[in-house]
């Protein structure tokens, strides 16, 4: 069993996003992005690639100026998505990325450390995408601390 927030549980992820093909569908698809994850003091980048992603590694706060744009939420915040995502297979209309976007971030979920719109405007072009890769956490079995 992996424990959110590592790479280990990210991995897991990866790989169920990679090999179940129902997420590349529906309004997922194509995407190239590199995406960073903040979760408390944990920083992340998430890298995507075509139609799968194809890598995740631990970063410092500082290199997340590498990825497009980076999403930063409190671990009991990411923890409320998560464990959405696992009692209903999907996030629940209340824990979607595009929710916690408009209606629980006040600045925003979505943020580049230049504050490069261009960049930032990746979250919302491959937000499908994104949501169908925290899905697929549906199928990994997780632990918090």
């Amino acid at each position: 069993m992996a424990r959110f927030p590592t790479v280990e549980w990210l991995d897991e992820v990866r790989e169920a996003f990679n090999t179940h093909k129902e997420y590349h569908g529906a309004g997922g698809g194509r995407c190239n992005a590199k995406v960073g994850l903040k979760v408390g003091d944990d920083d992340f980048l998430v890298v995507f690639k075509g139609l799968e992603c194809i890598e995740a590694r631990e970063v410092t706060d500082a290199d997340l100026a590498d990825a497009d744009f980076y999403l930063d939420m409190e671990p009991e915040e990411w923890r409320a998505m998560l464990d959405s995502i696992k009692e209903n297979g999907h996030a629940g209309l209340d824990h979607t990325l595009n929710t916690i976007d408009l209606n629980k971030a006040p600045s925003g979920l979505a943020k580049s450390r230049d504050n490069d719109q261009y960049r930032t405007d990746l979250f919302y072009r491959y937000n499908q995408t994104l949501q169908f890769f925290f899905d697929a956490s549906s199928k990994v079995d997780t632990q918090f601390e």
